[in-house]
């Protein structure tokens, strides 16, 4: 998480203010040193396609992943072309052409938006404010184009809106909005955006305050993200459902600000409770779906997550997952030959596990099961930083600590004085404990992905594995403190999977491969009742 304010420090990712009633977004980042840096070499060099290679043939076993998308929502007229032909009873009916002369600020009204294209008027910051409880519905044909003149489309305090079977598109410039969206720009509770397309924006298409709902939206070739859920006093209960999520950080942002780990089809910040379900994620010119910064209590079930350049998703210094019956296909190809020595991964978990004491669902759990894994760039990364933990310059999320402890845990306790002894030893970290991988099906076929997989670029890579610890100078955390206790002191285990291809595993250390029997033998101990064929 980055101060909003403007930072000197070169890791740190600082976002422009918002103008007139929009309320600034503060962007928590992502951890420079391993993930926003990766991600940012990744991307330097624009948004060309994936490398050539043959679809993967998806078979998941009963019970598994999904063998098929199960949302396609762009362009499908079945799902998004069935708003009302006429006005409802009692809505306002909104003509084609120039509305800008229209209020769209009354409380508890429908609005009803006629066949073909709508417009705002001339204003940058000319926008709908929606009244408290109203309901905006499109008729077929129904388009809100901004014309790359309005910065956002639908913004204000208003709780309890309703979008639908809307198509908002050309909200904001080649590069505008950084880290803001276009619908919700204030992050305000209550609203429910369905059946709507929202594509060509800058920024996200949607930020995503508490309580929030988006189910069977088209979400495509924004030029940062589909989504963005962050709001001042952190989100709480979001509801992403039959979603399509697709083609999303068209401006590369990556690129342009080096280190920011601000793309994806989605992102998440300090949120608690989600449930991320039947979704079709992919892609994406970045990560897939990334959950970034003290967020708790995600399900993530029955999503197919796809062809996203970078991770399909990213779990990352948050707690209390269960991410069930998903499938990963082909993630990762295009950063992955960039790697520089690290692993991309279908499912990274960065300083991120289960513990009991954080509110929200869940408690005490971080599962991975029964999903299917096919031909990524690599399984499951189960990593932490030695460096990373609260008030450590090496924390790129500034201003932020944990969860665990937070009326003793604090920026200001975990300090030089304190963090070499108990309770703060232990509580000023995220941690990687508590993780279990299993029952899940892992098949990869290098032949698949194409000349670049190969065990020097990490390709085909599982690992639970930390760093040696050097920074700071008053860390408690150097040399091999960390690498012991994520590999046998944290409870990460992987167990009961089955493996098709010539998976490596990385354990303990960065760099260090081992072979299938060490990785199960007396020493690491994983993946029992486990099976790998090497030839796929």
């Amino acid at each position: 998480m980055t101060d909003p304010r403007r930072a000197a420090e070169p890791r740190r990712f600082t976002l422009k203010r918002p103008r007139l009633k929009v309320v600034l977004l503060a962007c928590l980042v992502a951890d420079v040193i391993v993930v926003g840096s990766l991600v940012a070499a990744n991307m330097v060099g624009g948004a060309e396609p994936l490398p050539p290679g043959p679809p993967a043939q998806v078979h998941p076993q009963a019970g598994m992943g999904p063998a098929t998308p199960p949302a396609r929502i762009c362009g499908n007229a079945a799902v998004l072309g069935k708003g009302p032909e006429s006005a409802p009873a009692g809505a306002v009916e909104v003509p084609a052409g120039s509305n800008a002369g229209l209020d769209f600020s009354r409380a508890d009204t429908t609005y009803w938006f006629a066949p073909g294209v709508h417009t705002l008027g001339a204003g940058q910051y000319t926008q709908i404010e929606p009244g408290s409880g109203s309901t905006y519905i499109g008729a077929p044909g129904a388009i809100l184009d901004g014309r790359q003149a309005n910065l956002y489309a639908f913004g204000g305090y208003g709780t309890d809106v309703t979008i639908s079977y809307l198509t908002v598109q050309n909200f904001g410039g080649e590069g505008a909005n950084q880290d803001q969206g276009v619908i919700n720009v204030n992050s305000a509770s209550g609203w429910t955006i369905d059946h709507s397309t929202i594509r060509k924006n800058a920024g996200a298409a949607v930020m995503l305050g508490s309580h929030n709902t988006l189910s069977h939206d088209c979400l495509q070739d924004n030029q940062q993200y589909g989504f963005n859920a962050y709001s001042p006093s952190g989100p709480v209960d979001l509801v992403l459902k039959n979603n399509e999520i697709a083609g999303n950080d068209t401006y590369n942002w990556e690129a342009h600000t080096e280190g920011c780990g601000c793309t994806g089809g989605g992102k998440f910040w300090a949120v608690r409770n989600a449930v991320i379900e039947n979704n079709w994620v992919h892609g994406n010119h970045s990560v897939g779906l990334w959950a970034d910064t003290n967020n708790t209590g995600f399900e993530f079930k029955n999503n197919y997550i796809s062809d996203n350049y970078d991770y399909g998703l990213i779990y990352e210094i948050s707690y209390n997952a269960r991410i069930e019956q998903n499938t990963f296909v082909r993630n990762g190809l295009k950063s992955g030959p960039r790697s520089r020595g690290f692993p991309t991964s279908a499912i990274y978990v960065s300083e991120s596990g289960g513990d009991n004491r954080v509110r929200g669902n869940l408690r005490g759990t971080f599962l991975i099961t029964r999903n299917s894994f096919i031909d990524n760039w690599g399984g499951v990364i189960l990593w932490e930083n030695a460096d990373r933990f609260c008030n450590s310059p090496a924390n790129s999320s500034s201003g932020t600590c944990t969860l665990v402890n937070p009326s003793v845990a604090t920026i200001k306790s975990c300090n030089a004085n304190h963090i070499d002894r108990q309770p703060y030893f232990g509580d000023c970290r995220w941690k990687t404990q508590n993780v279990l991988v299993k029952d899940n099906m892992f098949t990869f076929k290098p032949a698949e992905i194409g000349p670049s997989c190969t065990p020097a670029n990490q390709c085909g890579f599982q690992g639970v594995f930390s760093e040696y610890g050097t920074f700071p100078d008053w860390s408690p955390y150097q040399k091999s403190v960390v690498e012991q206790h994520i590999t046998f002191d944290q409870n990460n285990h992987f167990r009961a999977n089955t493996y098709i291809g010539p998976w490596v595993f990385m354990v303990y250390e960065q760099g260090n491969a081992v072979s299938w029997a060490q990785w199960q033998g007396k020493t690491y101990a994983q993946d029992k009742g486990s099976t790998l064929k090497p030839a796929a």
